[in-house]
């Protein structure tokens, strides 16, 4: 049973009597490692490899070359024979999301004092009639001479006739300290008006631009005010990209031609406001690619009628999301905290924040407060042409611009160059990467929240990185229902360095295979590439699921060919596979005609069992992973006969399936009397016991030919 029970819950446990006496003897995978860009830290489940370049990319460049993570590689072998993959990327330190504040249309009466900051008006149709409260007095702007009635609390901002003296102006503002407390005063430039104090006692600056419909507020409030309206140099909404990194970065001020983004990339993004309607409060939003300009839109998604009321359908963090995923640690134990309201619905950003225009239209549909929609966006792209900015890429690592932040002067390593550093991390104890991998399985160890049934941790060398290694491992073992593919050694090591790695491991939950094997780059044109077996070793097991089952072993020419290999690091001779398998590490071998096949199944456990073979090993998980979900429903059902005979209404016709599919010679289940006892009903404990004999492979083919003389008599 299991070692402890305090929860309720459905608890599993093996019983190996397979044992020899002597020494002869559909559910996706998990990936880990780094990427272009993507959610850090966050495990994500990627349908197809499209899929996952959207997410998180593929090729890059590092000095003048291109190259793609070994994740990126292990990504498109798999998802060939499998749509479901979990990923989860690999950054460290502060990293984080770029954003973009989209500039709210104006300053309208707004409460608070003022220091310092701006906020600009180019759209004199967008203030007509709004206000600003200064000093406790209302102000409202006007554009004509139709609306301007030379009262103390309006300001005129248009340029024409009142505006070409000081001394119109100072009879539009009706400076009258003792009414509004404000010293004001014009100067000789047409349209600008001073406010050197107010009763707040701070000093602030009121100026129209000469242009029609210009003007500009040096001053600043904290934030909007209650009510919806935008308070000074306020943002309408913050948009934060859903990817982490500096790669998300291209907020350009600069007025290129069709306002291209100098840093704009097809892994970017940038923003567009449409089709402002004040009337309604509501704009269209457009999130276009990065690399793309006013002339050829490439947009990517569209949302329409947006609303910044919260009573609003289309409530802009109802269309779009606003949630993320937060690491925590509670007790040593480590998980996501989801913050925000609203689901993610779109691909690329979520809402970080937005000022509010709470019951926008009155019942008769008509705007409540004019006030009100000074909130809304302007239309168009704002100051730094839709782009975004603040990204960063964490303390260390592959910053996706061919730079290494961690070890000044360290090269970044890739392929057949990894070491102790492997594609832009450090991995010593402590280091930026081995703190990332360590916080992503830790994640992964929670088998209630992620359903997987392999990890692949390409990048990751079991003897340089060994604390990962033996993590991956840990992780496997504790979960109880999913098997880790690992690396033994760099490019170019020996057969004996090879055995020795292996020959200091134990556990019938992880492999190792060998040598490196060549491949051709899909996504760089022209180039091939040494990867470490893991990079392809997923794809076969998927392909293995797919043409026939977990139970099968995944090696061979039948299941097992490498079909994208161009060749291994090395032919391997009778001989050294047999050293390699004697060792439990499975052989990547080269047959003539055959091409580069995986010719070995055995698990690292050392001890000679059923469990030494992947395929039983594979099959224990589909099984359990199949009983404990299918037993989850009768936790806290009534222990009584019926129940157990739902139980085994639920397995034996199961593992009646395996054992036609060649899974399972016989079986036998039983959840009776005789392991309920009066006494374990008492504890409320439902006992089941599973007896399997699983299906060995034919591994040692031997064939005997016997040369008889003429006339001899075969025998029957």
């Amino acid at each position: 049973m299991a070692e402890k029970i305090i929860s309720p819950g459905v608890f599993t446990n093996e019983i190996d009597q397979t044992f020899l006496p002597s020494a002869v003897a559909d559910i996706g995978a998990a990936l880990i490692g780094p990427t272009l860009k993507g959610p850090a830290g966050v495990p994500t489940v990627v349908t197809s490899f499209s899929d996952f370049q959207a997410k998180f990319g593929d090729v890059f460049k590092s000095g003048s070359n291109s190259y793609q993570f070994l994740t990126s590689h292990a990504a498109e072998e798999y998802l060939k024979n499998s749509n479901t993959l979990t990923v989860v990327r690999i950054m460290d330190g502060t990293f984080a999301p770029a954003s973009a504040s989209v500039a709210a249309q104006g300053l309208v009466e707004t409460a608070g004092t003022f220091a310092s900051g701006t906020l600009t008006l180019t759209d004199g149709t967008d203030f007509q009639n709004q206000e600003v409260t200064i000093g406790g007095v209302d102000f409202t702007f006007v554009k004509d001479n139709t609306n301007f009635t030379n009262t103390a609390t309006q300001i005129f901002v248009t340029s024409g006739a009142l505006a070409t003296s000081a001394g119109n102006l100072r009879d539009a503002i009706n400076n009258n300290v003792a009414t509004h407390g404000l010293n004001i005063s014009a100067s000789s430039t047409a349209g600008v008006i001073t406010i050197s104090g107010s009763s707040a006692g701070t000093g602030a600056n009121l100026s129209a631009a000469s242009s029609s419909g210009g003007f500009v507020f040096n001053g600043t409030a904290t934030q909007a005010v209650e009510g919806g309206t935008a308070g000074v140099g306020a943002s309408s909404f913050v948009l934060e990209t859903l990817a982490d990194g500096t790669i998300m970065n291209n907020a350009d001020t600069t007025q290129t031609t069709n306002n291209i983004l100098l840093s704009g990339s097809k892994h970017n993004i940038r923003y567009e406001v449409t089709n402002v309607n004040t009337t309604k409060g509501t704009f269209n939003l457009l999130i276009r690619a990065g690399n793309d300009n006013h002339k050829r839109k490439q947009t990517l998604e569209t949302y329409n009628n947006v609303s910044l009321d919260p009573n609003s359908v289309n409530f802009i963090k109802k269309l779009i999301g606003d949630q993320k995923q937060n690491l925590k640690t509670d007790g040593g134990t480590k998980y996501l905290q989801l913050s925000g309201s609203y689901p993610n619905k779109s691909r690329f950003v979520r809402v970080a924040s937005s000022a509010l225009t709470v019951d926008y239209l009155d019942e008769n549909g008509t705007i409540r407060r004019n006030a009100l929609s000074s909130s809304l966006p302007n239309a168009g792209s704002g100051s730094e042409n839709g782009g975004f900015g603040g990204g960063q890429d964490g303390k260390s690592g592959f910053d996706a611009l061919g730079n290494q932040n961690g070890d000044v002067g360290q090269a970044v390593k890739f392929y057949e160059e990894i070491g102790s550093q492997t594609q832009g991390f450090p991995m010593s104890s402590g280091a930026d990467g081995t703190d990332a991998y360590t916080d992503a399985l830790d994640l992964l160890a929670n088998q209630d929240e992620y359903d997987i049934n392999l990890i692949l941790t390409p990048g990751i060398i079991a003897n340089t990185h060994t604390t990962i290694a033996s993590k991956v491992i840990d992780v496997c073992e504790s979960r109880g229902d999913c098997f880790a593919v690992l690396d033994p050694v760099t490019f170019d090591s020996t057969l004996s360095q090879v055995t020795t790695e292996a020959g200091g491991r134990d556990s019938n939950f992880a492999a190792m295979y060998w040598p490196w094997i060549k491949v051709p780059d899909t996504q760089v044109a022209g180039t091939q590439r040494w990867v470490p077996p893991s990079t392809v070793m997923g794809g076969i097991y998927a392909f293995n699921d797919r043409v026939a089952h977990p139970w099968f072993a995944p090696a061979g020419l039948n299941r097992g060919g490498i079909t994208t290999a161009i060749q291994a690091e090395r032919k391997l001779t009778q001989g050294n596979r047999d050293d390699l398998y004697d060792s439990n590490v499975n052989p990547i071998a080269t047959f003539p005609g055959q091409g580069v096949t995986v010719f070995g199944q055995k698990t690292l456990q050392k001890k000679a069992s059923a469990l030494d073979r992947i395929n039983v090993r594979r099959l224990l998980i589909r099984v359990k992973k199949f009983v404990a979900s299918s037993s989850r429903f009768l936790v806290f059902e009534q222990n009584t006969a019926a129940t157990r005979r739902r139980f085994l209404g639920i397995v034996n016709p199961f593992l009646e399936q395996i054992q036609s599919q060649s899974g399972l010679s016989a079986f036998r289940v039983v959840m009776d009397e005789t392991n309920n006892t009066p006494d374990s009903i008492d504890r409320n404990q439902l006992i089941g016991q599973l007896f399997l004999q699983p299906t060995r492979t034919a591994e040692f083919i031997v064939l005997d030919f016997v040369v008889q003389p003429t006339g001899a008599a075969f025998p029957e």
